[in-house]
């Protein structure tokens, strides 16, 4: 063994980093007090040691080939090692060796223990989601990018999954409810997945390139979002309550020619958006046609824009009759005669309108417009005792003014408030039932009727209906359509007017067509008709006109 100067070693033991003398072969020669302290084997164990009994098992080979490379060369080398404790701890080491003049090893430590902490958290801030403890947005793009890169010839699928309805869950269940989701995507995670949260109720699964043929790779993401939705279904346990939810998907299919990873995420989320128009619980793939659709979408919206702005808009009304086709009423419906286009559809501006939240300016105009229509009709004996149905959104019933709102515009047009009924329809009051329940009797104070529109296609339920302050219910008419012909539809209808009788509500069918529609409610106790029958929406003169005959 090479020998040491005694007054070097002494100067070395109380070095603050752990110190190590070792022969070529990494025997240990020497060690300080800060080695014996830090690593906890006493200097005489550790004097019947090599180096490489004190690494780690998985990392030997490589340490013995940097030991190798300094003994040959004699080049200084500074590595990140690992050390392994008396307690079997691995303490992060950042190691300086050098060979000496008489060709010992000389290698310092320094404990980085606390600067990995560090980066570990920096990393993990960095990287994922602070509540679900998933890969967030970055690392997601990072990963995608990497398989964009690395499979050029093979597709892959990104699907994008948004929780149903989650809004209104949250209240109940706050954030339990995500990670409790984050739980189960994660059980059902494969090596060829990968699973991120990019905040809120949306995650992401990638599923890594692996089929050079489309269709099958299409196939592949179909199977794992029914899987995913399938997972999803099943009753989760929060707060001793079951939860059921669903989600709407989005998939968008890549092979990493033109992508970009941003560029997969947005078709991705459009995707998603789609399925959730498409009226959620479902599965829809990306498809170029559809970025023209989106372009098209939002050339619209700012005609909308522009259209509220100028008033563009204009009220036709469809009669609403009783029993002996007398007037008592209308429903007053917008149009949209555009400028250059001509008459826009109401199916193609009013669904727009509720998801840009147009609908509030839109909504409160045409509710302006019914109430001074009313009181210009309290003049005529004619269509005084008149009332006018005006539908109210979601949106607007949940707007904290709601309330104020409408008992400013009675008061400024002077208006009955009794002439005026609003129509609600289910998933507008479901929306915040107890908020919904609160506003509905205080504008039922002021004199004004509810009507429950489109009854029946929703979560219809008597434990919410006989709570809520209304004064009728109207049939939809996708019963009415088929009542003398469909026995279901048939028994249905039934069934809402007997209900409505029993809870003391008058009830009203729309889309009545026929003379065997019109005598079938009749005869099983509706009284109050609308529809194409008795009269098509009609704009105001033309409507005023039509009543002659039905006064």
């Amino acid at each position: 063994m090479n020998s040491l100067a005694r007054p070097d070693l002494e100067i070395l033991r109380y070095a603050p980093e752990v110190v190590f003398i070792t022969e070529a072969d990494g025997r240990i020669v020497f060690v300080n007090d800060n080695a014996v302290k830090i690593l906890g084997y006493s200097e005489a164990a550790l004097l019947r040691m090599t180096v490489l009994d004190i690494s780690p098992e998985e990392w030997r080979a490589v340490y013995a080939q940097r030991l190798a490379s300094v003994v040959d060369v004699g080049v200084r080398e500074l590595m990140e090692i690992r050390i392994i404790s008396q307690t079997g701890q691995k303490i992060p080491m950042e190691l300086n060796l050098v060979k000496m003049p008489n060709g010992l090893l000389y290698g310092s430590c320094r404990d980085i223990s606390e600067r990995k902490l560090a980066e570990q958290s920096l990393h993990q801030l960095t990287y994922y989601d602070a509540l679900t403890q998933l890969p967030n947005r970055r690392a997601l793009l990072k990963e995608l990018q990497r398989c964009l890169t690395q499979h050029t010839h093979h597709f892959g699928a990104l699907l994008v999954i948004d929780l149903d309805h989650f809004k209104s869950l949250k209240a109940v269940v706050g954030d339990a409810l995500l990670i409790a989701v984050a739980q189960r995507l994660r059980a059902m995670q494969h090596s060829n997945h990968t699973l991120a949260c990019l905040g809120g109720d949306v995650f992401v699964l990638l599923l890594e390139p692996g089929s050079p043929n489309l269709a099958s790779a299409a196939e592949l993401a179909d199977l794992l979002a029914q899987q995913v939705n399938t997972l999803l279904k099943k009753p989760f346990v929060i707060n001793e309550q079951a939860i059921r939810i669903s989600a709407s998907i989005g998939i968008a299919l890549f092979n990493g020619d033109k992508e970009s990873p941003d560029e997969l995420l947005k078709q991705a989320k459009s995707a998603m958006d789609a399925a959730k128009k498409a009226g959620r619980d479902t599965v829809k793939f990306y498809n170029p046609a559809l970025q023209s659709t989106l372009a098209a979408r939002h050339e619209l919206e700012q005609q909308l824009r522009l259209a509220i702005e100028q008033q563009q808009f204009t009220l036709y009304y469809q009669v609403q009759v009783d029993s002996q086709a007398r007037a008592v009423g209308a429903e007053v419906l917008v149009r949209w005669p555009h400028p250059q286009r001509g008459m826009i559809s109401p199916a193609e501006f009013i669904p727009l309108s509720e998801e840009t939240g147009l609908i509030l300016p839109l909504g409160l105009w045409v509710l302006e417009q019914a109430c001074a229509q009313l009181k210009v009709w309290q003049k005529s004996v004619q269509l005084r005792d008149l009332v006018l149905a005006v539908n109210v959104s979601a949106k607007q019933l949940q707007a904290a003014n709601c309330v104020a709102q409408v008992q400013k515009i009675l008061l400024d047009t002077g208006t009955k408030a009794s002439q005026l009924k609003l129509e609600l329809t289910e998933s507008a009051v479901l929306e915040n039932i107890e908020d919904s329940i609160n506003k509905m009797r205080a504008l039922q104070l002021l004199g004004i009727r509810f009507s429950l529109d489109d009854f029946g296609t929703g979560h219809s339920s008597l434990q919410y209906l006989k709570r809520l302050p209304l004064d009728q219910i109207k049939i939809d008419q996708s019963f009415v359509r088929d009542i003398t012909t469909d026995a279901n539809d048939a028994v249905i209808v039934k069934t809402i007017i007997s209900m409505s009788d029993a809870l003391g509500l008058n009830v009203i069918a729309e889309g009545v067509e026929t003379a065997e529609q019109r005598d079938f409610l009749e005869a099983h106790g509706c009284h109050v008709f609308q529809g194409y029958w008795f009269g098509r929406p009609l704009p105001l003169a033309a409507f005023i006109a039509a009543l002659t005959p039905l006064k």
